[in-house]
C-alpha cells in the first residue's frame, strides 16, 4: 500500500492524531488530521455516535474518512460517564472522579473505543477495549482527558505515564483503528 493514500481523520484532539497516525503509518496510509468537520450526536452508543459522525464528515468530503469515539466506564457508576466521557472531564476532570471515588473500594473501570472508517465502497467498524482500574491519584503528564487515573490491566503505569508506543500497546483506541485498518488492507487486496 502506497503512502500517498489518504484518510483523513476527524478529530480535533492532537493527541488522539498522534495515537492513530502511528498505525495508520504501519499500515501504509498517509493520516491527515481535520478539525471542525465532527457532528456529535448525543446518545448512549458510542457506535452510533462514531457511525453519524463518520457519515456526515463523508457526505461533506467524499473522500476517505476515520472518526474514532471512546468513553471511560466505571464500574461503580455502573458504566458512567460513558460516552458523556468528554463532557464529564470538562466539567470536573480528573479530580471531579476521584473525589466520587474517594471510599470506594471497587475501582475496576475499562476504556471503550469505536472506529469507524468509511473508504468506498466499505464502511468498516472496529470496537476496542481495555480493562483497569482508577488510581488514587493522577500520575504522568501525557495524553488527555482521563489518561492520569488509568491504570490498565497488565500495567503498572497510567496512561499518562506512557509514551505512545507503550499506551498503543494496551489501548482501546490502537484496537479499534487497528481492526479497521488491517481489515480494509485485506479487502483491498482481494480486489487486486
Amino acid at each position: 500500500m502506497s503512502d500517498s493514500v489518504q484518510i483523513y481523520f476527524v478529530t480535533n484532539n492532537t493527541h488522539k492524531y498522534l495515537e492513530v497516525k502511528i498505525i495508520a503509518e504501519k499500515y501504509g496510509f498517509k493520516l491527515i488530521q481535520l478539525t471542525g468537520e465532527k457532528i456529535e450526536i448525543q446518545s448512549n452508543d458510542l457506535g452510533k455516535i462514531a457511525k453519524i459522525s463518520a457519515l456526515n464528515a463523508f457526505a461533506k468530503l467524499e473522500k476517505p474518512v476515520l472518526v474514532e469515539d471512546a468513553g471511560l466506564f466505571i464500574k461503580a457508576f455502573r458504566g458512567f460517564p460513558g460516552p458523556y466521557s468528554s463532557y464529564v472531564f470538562k466539567t470536573i476532570g480528573c479530580q471531579g472522579i476521584l473525589k466520587l471515588l474517594d471510599g470506594v473500594l471497587d475501582r475496576c473501570a475499562w476504556f471503550k473505543s469505536v472506529s469507524v472508517l468509511i473508504y468506498e465502497p466499505f464502511i468498516l467498524t472496529g470496537e476496542g477495549i481495555v480493562e483497569g482500574i482508577i488510581s488514587t491519584e493522577p500520575r504522568g503528564s501525557r495524553g488527555f482527558g482521563f489518561d492520569p487515573i488509568f491504570i490498565p490491566k497488565g500495567a503498572t503505569k497510567t496512561f499518562a505515564e506512557m509514551d505512545i508506543e507503550e499506551k498503543n500497546k494496551f489501548s482501546h483506541r490502537a484496537k479499534s483503528v487497528e481492526s479497521v485498518f488491517s481489515r480494509l488492507i485485506k479487502y483491498l487486496r482481494t480486489l487486486g
